[in-house]
């Protein structure tokens, strides 16, 4: 997405709809050009449409996971290389579920001495290639549609351990503080996950900021950490503020300002 359509989002977000000729003069662009900006965006699911205007998606379903993963795909590997700077070799993780952890997967496999528990397939492919990091899978019901490991199997799994450092991604960050996701199983995992680690980061690009989702994992007081691509707007600069929460911007893409 160009930065326009991110204010777009932002824009249905924060007002739950809009109609076209609000949001073109909001953006300063014409009707025309945010009509095929809304087409676009709809298609991806991050909007919803509706007779002359758009609302915010649904907060019951999370998108597919092909779109999440090309979602901001730039803006989450440069987060993730922010977070595998932050790692030490020989320390205990937990990578949680999410496009923006496997990123961070995908940045650890150069690290010794790592010992992983994660609820997320593909994490785990990705990690085990590496024979100085141990990984360990959680047991439980795999999930179709991304091959996550979620349930009371993975939660009991995940409560035999202690991790230096959880590392997991939210679908959205709320006004109220509240960090949320979709599947109330895969948020039992996580939460679980949080009471058993020493510190608790978070991973989230600047879009999921007022994105809403259904279930709520915790609220931003209870993490150290939160790293994004973007300083976090208002309410959220002071929330975080507040609750002394460590913000890491990872640097921005250089050939973008080219």
């Amino acid at each position: 997405m160009n930065p326009r359509q991110e204010k777009l989002i932002q824009l249905a977000r924060s007002k739950g709809r809009m109609s076209l000729e609000d949001l073109a003069r909001q953006l300063g662009v014409s009707v025309q050009t945010v009509r095929r900006d809304v087409q676009h965006l709809a298609q991806r699911g991050q909007l919803e449409r509706f007779h002359g205007g758009v609302r915010a998606s649904a907060t019951a379903e999370n998108i597919t996971y092909q779109q999440r993963e090309s979602h901001n795909a730039a803006a989450k590997a440069r987060i993730a290389q922010a977070v595998a700077a932050r790692i030490p070799n020989d320390c205990s993780l937990m990578l949680t579920v999410g496009t923006t952890t496997c990123a961070v997967a995908r940045e650890l496999r150069g690290h010794k001495g790592l010992r992983v528990v994660t609820n997320d397939m593909a994490i785990a492919q990705l990690l085990s290639g590496n024979r100085d990091i141990e990984v360990h899978m959680c047991g439980g019901f795999v999930r179709a549609k991304d091959h996550a490991i979620v349930g009371e199997a993975a939660v009991d799994f995940v409560r035999q351990f202690r991790f230096d450092t959880v590392i997991i991604g939210v679908a959205g960050i709320e006004t109220d503080g509240s960090m949320r996701d979709f599947d109330y199983r895969e948020v039992r995992v996580t939460e679980a996950a949080i009471a058993h680690s020493r510190q608790v980061w978070v991973v989230a690009d600047a879009s999921k900021f007022e994105r809403r989702a259904m279930v709520e994992v915790a609220h931003v007081s209870k993490i150290d950490a939160l790293f994004t691509d973007a300083p976090p707007p208002e309410p959220f600069a002071t929330l975080l503020a507040e609750a002394r929460v460590a913000i890491d911007i990872a640097s921005p893409d250089p050939s973008a300002e080219s």
